[in-house]
């Protein structure tokens, strides 16, 4: 079997894993931050509850993925510094991102990460990576549907057209 067949850990990384691990992690940085500030300028406790989980998800992606990037000597892209806490009364309302507008953001970033990691799953040659790809998938899908019940419930899911059969 040469180099690949035995324990996967053991297995090299090739250069498309290497690459979607490299940007997850690239990714989750710019949308730590990002969400961070969204936290920011949420009024909805449940809506900030979902940021909460979402950077948590995130953070525990990048945990798993920055430890396989060092033990593969390959070096870590560049992350923002944490955003500080603020109080949702000091931003002026013209400036201030509103719940919908908030919850539409990351119900397109969660179908993307759906995608990247299917992507990501499709690319790899190491079990282990597929694997854990798929495991980041069923949380995003886990946390979408959560999100998609609170856009009901609030009454902020904007529907696109819908078709209606002609009744005779």
């Amino acid at each position: 079997m040469g180099i690949l067949g035995k324990n996967p850990k053991d297995e090299p990384l090739h250069y498309g894993e290497i690459f979607a691990i490299w940007t997850n992690v690239l990714g989750n940085n710019g949308m730590i931050a990002y969400y961070q500030t969204l936290y920011n300028h949420t009024g909805d406790e449940d809506l900030a509850k979902i940021i909460e989980e979402a950077i948590q998800g995130m953070q525990e992606e990048n945990r798993q993925l920055t430890n396989l990037l060092k033990v593969n000597g390959v070096s870590l892209p560049p992350a923002p510094p944490e955003r500080a806490n603020a109080n949702i009364e000091d931003i002026p309302v013209g400036a201030k991102f509103n719940d919908p507008e908030i919850a539409a953001k990351i119900s397109a970033d969660l179908a993307a990460g759906l995608v990247a990691c299917s992507q990501a799953i499709g690319v790899s040659i190491r079990e282990d990576i597929a694997i854990m790809y798929g495991q980041f998938h069923a949380a995003k899908a886990q946390l979408g549907a959560k999100l998609l019940r609170l856009n009901k419930e609030k009454g902020w899911l904007v529907y696109p057209p819908l078709h209606f059969s002609p009744r005779e």
